[in-house]
């Protein structure tokens, strides 16, 4: 009888670790995918999100690509700002527009004012505009995919330090784009069960 069983036993083991196995995943998944939908939207550009930092194959050194590229055309950087319809913020960019030569950094700033009678944390996403730019817009520093936490009637300033890569002036591909929208959409925070923020919306 016992050997009858043998099988059975082994089998139900198997599934348990499986289910096991299954369930840790899951868990890990959803406490890692904040982290890693933005380090894979900002290695990538993919979704039209910026890089965080752009590589080049001739050289190591970040520093170097923040060299502007003389005798080029200014590119215009436009600003965006919106939010979600269930977050009482208003969110606006304090410049519509700057214009900067490929490898030249510049500095831009968006204001965030809490507009209900209550703390609310925000989380920011962001897309350029053609998404096939992503690539070259690297930001240096940004509030985006951070919490933001706005006391009630409170107003900061949200600065963004970015440059467009010099290698963006080599791709055939940018030929012809002068413009460059930087877009971003605020979210109210949401949390699951465990305490861990939600993964925002693709824009």
């Amino acid at each position: 009888m016992e050997q009858l069983r043998a099988p059975y036993k082994k089998k139900n083991a198997t599934l348990l670790y499986y289910s096991l196995s299954i369930i840790l995943g899951t868990v890990a998944l959803s406490y890692g995918s904040v982290p890693l939908y933005k380090m894979i939207c900002q290695q990538t550009g993919w979704g039209g999100t910026p890089v965080k930092a752009h590589s080049s194959s001739t050289s190591s050194d970040p520093s170097s690509r923040l060299t502007p590229v003389p005798l080029e055309r200014r590119l215009r950087i436009t600003f965006h700002g919106s939010t979600s319809d269930v977050l009482p913020w208003k969110f606006v960019p304090q410049q519509r527009e700057v214009r900067v030569l490929p490898g030249e950094t510049a500095l831009a700033f968006y204001t965030a004012t809490n507009l209900s009678d209550e703390d609310i944390i925000g989380v920011a996403t962001y897309s350029v505009t053609p998404g096939q730019v992503a690539p070259y817009f690297s930001k240096i520093q940004c509030f985006c995919f951070e919490e933001q936490r706005l006391n009630k009637g409170e107003t900061v300033d949200m600065p963004v330090f970015f440059y467009i890569d010099p290698d963006f002036v080599n791709d055939i591909n940018m030929r012809g784009i002068e413009t460059i929208s930087l877009n971003y959409t605020f979210f109210k925070a949401k949390y699951d069960k465990q305490g861990h923020l939600k993964p925002v919306p693709l824009r």
